[in-house]
């Protein structure tokens, strides 16, 4: 049977739901909180509501409409995409199966402001592990988080960089970290490095010799996602076409991540658009 995952229950996520759920696909939404919605007191430029509803409930309402339908929903943090007969979302607790996955997790990115992080963006700062992790072989890096998707980076470099040490900024680890990964709870005070990065600088003084910091904090967001199975980004923004398409096969994106109106009535749109164009693809790829 014909399956798709959809990360992110938001409004994208759900509308996508609604259409691929109705068409007889075997339709999955794996999502954890309800994102930037869930911080909006009250919504009164939004369709068919006679009165002000909350982020938090309009989220709810359809979560329960999908429900109805038979839409499974899976409560976990995704933690990347991968590809090898078909589509494999990676989450914290198990790994998932699909022919078709959309990126409906809006458009959060969290890097901390740290003085120079900005500055050495592409030259030895980086928010991909697995696009970058070729370019820092046998050096010594570090991954600046405290939980699942830090770990989750870590690991990926562990693999085929000299050490790998995880830097908590002042937090502790939220997760237990294995022994071939080193630990620093030191605040960070600044990056040092001309043309390249070249140390972290801590508020104690000390300081850290290192290549490559690649930026894990909180969980994974939007781009992140796309670019660890090489899809298109450009800034903060993943890159479709007019059926909400990426570069990869059967990888679709919906909502704020996309881009332009970062509006719910855009989101749902957008996720329409997404159902009803991965109907075709699914009905087409089975023929």
């Amino acid at each position: 049977m014909a399956n798709v995952i959809i990360i992110g229950n938001g409004p994208a996520g759900i509308s996508t739901a609604l259409y691929t759920i109705r068409a007889g696909i075997e339709t999955t939404i794996i999502g954890k909180d309800f994102g930037a919605l869930g911080k909006a007191h009250e919504i009164e430029n939004y369709y068919g509501f006679s009165q002000p509803i909350s982020g938090e409930d309009l989220v709810k309402e359809g979560i329960e409409g999908a429900k109805r339908l038979g839409v499974n929903f899976i409560s976990d943090e995704v933690l990347g995409i991968s590809y090898t007969d078909q589509l494999v979302v990676k989450t914290k607790n198990e790994d998932y199966t699909a022919k078709s996955v959309v990126i409906a997790t809006g458009t959060t990115r969290n890097a901390p402001k740290i003085k120079g992080l900005k500055d050495l963006e592409g030259h030895g700062v980086s928010y991909c592990a697995v696009c970058d992790a070729f370019f820092y072989r046998g050096k010594d890096v570090a991954v600046l988080g405290d939980g699942e998707y830090a770990l989750h980076e870590a690991l990926e470099l562990l693999q085929t960089s000299n050490t790998v040490t995880l830097l908590t900024n002042g937090k502790t680890p939220a997760i237990e970290i294995p022994d071939s990964i080193k630990v620093n709870t030191t605040p960070i005070e600044s990056l040092e490095g001309e043309e390249a990065l070249e140390a972290v600088l801590f508020q104690d003084g000390s300081k850290l010799s290192i290549s490559g910091l690649f930026v894990a904090v909180g969980v994974a967001g939007s781009t992140d996602l796309a670019k660890k199975i090489g899809a298109i980004t450009e800034r903060n923004k993943i890159l479709v076409d007019d059926t909400m398409a990426t570069n990869i096969p059967g990888l679709y994106a919906a909502g704020d991540c996309t881009g332009g109106l970062l509006q719910i009535s855009k989101a749902v749109y957008d996720g329409a658009k997404a159902g009803t164009s991965i109907i075709k693809y699914l009905r087409n790829s089975i023929r």
